[in-house]
């Protein structure tokens, strides 16, 4: 006998209209995925009643969003999918899922043999030995780690200045920027103080949105514990929580209570995005951005899709858009098809290039001079994918911007 028919989500408000399926980008490419309806809400009302009724096959949803973006009635169904996952999959995450998932870890033992870690990944004998002895597919690329990181500069050559503005900002940089693109830290770090914030760092862990994907639970939910206790210490101390990674942002906003039941209603407004923190400030009269006049781009937009889920991507093209001598193109809305560590998955990553050359071909239609996006493995993805390079708007905006014209144009306000 059925026990309950209520999930703690809302699956009973989808009015099977199938309009998840016809924009999941997996589904079109992958035929062992039931696809969002099926897994989603038809599958909870199944599992409700019998846990045996869960598919492992759920593993290949990309928690991307698309299903939840279309869904006329609201219905979290990439958040079943993966609580379903947590709740019922008896697989285990093996080697390869740890070491994908762990990022940090991954991070601080590459560090201090960076060149050398960099030139054995990206070595043919080695991608050959990963694809058959840990699944991660030989033709992907990795990222390239640095010697040195972003907190590293920081507290040498920024930490002490910050004391002096009145305003501050708590900074969520994540993995990327202290492992792979410091420089991304930096630009935020110096946008910031232009327009008269000071910048303080938190004891942050990884968002843990790899752990999420691979199934390692108890530690994305440990993760998650420990930033909202940071974060709060921040709010209470009058400071917003921001960050330059579109993932990032959504995980900490809504896959800690979504998914891992981690309450964080206490700080989850205080948590945002460069872009719309910045835009906010611009037209409110607060802050004025002052602009080179010889900055000239050719720019094509990819809005990733968590950047699509949080509905912010209007405030990177109205800050974008500010920049004279810019042309800007969004891309059609699309799935770069990496998901995080998805794509480097050997049994996915035919489907993640399959689902990201719509991406790819328009990018190399428009021939760019560069290709903005807030996050940071849809740059890995599309630059593997099509040789043009990807730029977290924050890195646009210091390029941009005549930084000691803001400052001195922002002296004084607040």
């Amino acid at each position: 006998m059925q026990e309950k028919n209520i999930s703690f989500n809302n699956f009973e408000q989808c009015i099977k209209c199938t309009v998840c399926t016809a924009y999941c980008p997996v589904v079109a490419v992958n035929p062992s995925y039931p696809g969002p309806k099926q897994a989603g809400p038809d599958g909870e009302r199944l599992r409700l009643k019998n846990k045996w009724f869960f598919d492992e096959n759920l593993k290949y949803c990309m928690n991307c969003k698309r299903c939840e973006v279309a869904c006329p009635s609201g219905v979290k169904i990439a958040d079943l999918i993966h609580s379903a996952r947590r709740r019922f999959s008896r697989e285990t995450p093996d080697l390869r899922d740890m070491i994908l998932a762990n990022t940090d870890l991954m991070g601080k033992v590459a560090r201090p043999v960076a060149p050398i870690v960099n030139a054995v990944v990206a070595s043919k004998p080695a991608k050959a030995a990963m694809d058959v002895l840990l699944d991660i597919d030989k033709h992907r690329t990795f990222p390239k780690y640095q010697s040195s990181g972003f907190v590293r500069w920081f507290r040498k050559e920024a930490q002490a200045e910050q004391s002096a503005y009145s305003e501050k900002v708590a900074f969520f940089h994540g993995c990327s920027t202290e492992y792979q693109q410091p420089e991304v830290g930096k630009a935020f770090v110096k946008v910031m103080n232009a327009i008269g914030y000071g910048v303080t760092l938190m004891d942050e862990k990884c968002c843990g949105v790899a752990m999420i994907s691979n199934g390692l639970w108890n530690s994305a939910e440990r993760h998650a514990r420990h930033n909202v206790r940071e974060f709060s210490k921040a709010v209470a101390q009058g400071m917003p929580v921001v960050a330059t990674s579109s993932t990032c942002v959504f995980t900490m906003r809504d896959e800690y209570p979504d998914v891992l039941s981690v309450d964080n209603s206490a700080v989850r407004d205080s948590i945002t995005l460069v872009e719309p923190f910045l835009y906010e400030l611009v037209d409110s009269g607060k802050v004025r951005l002052v602009f080179k006049d010889d900055y000239r781009a050719r720019i094509a937009y990819h809005v990733p899709c968590h950047m699509e889920k949080l509905g912010w991507s209007i405030f990177t093209k109205e800050l974008i858009g500010m920049i004279p001598g810019v042309t800007f193109t969004v891309l059609d809305s699309g799935c770069c098809g990496i998901a995080g560590t998805y794509g480097f998955k050997k049994e996915n990553y035919k489907y993640s290039q399959e689902i990201g050359r719509p991406v790819f071909e328009a990018i190399k239609s428009l021939s760019p001079d560069f290709v903005c996006s807030e996050c940071e493995t849809c740059k890995w993805q599309i630059e593997m994918s099509t040789g043009y390079q990807v730029k977290n708007p924050i890195l646009i905006l210091a390029e941009a911007l005549d930084l000691e014209a803001t400052r001195k144009a922002n002296c004084g306000k607040k």
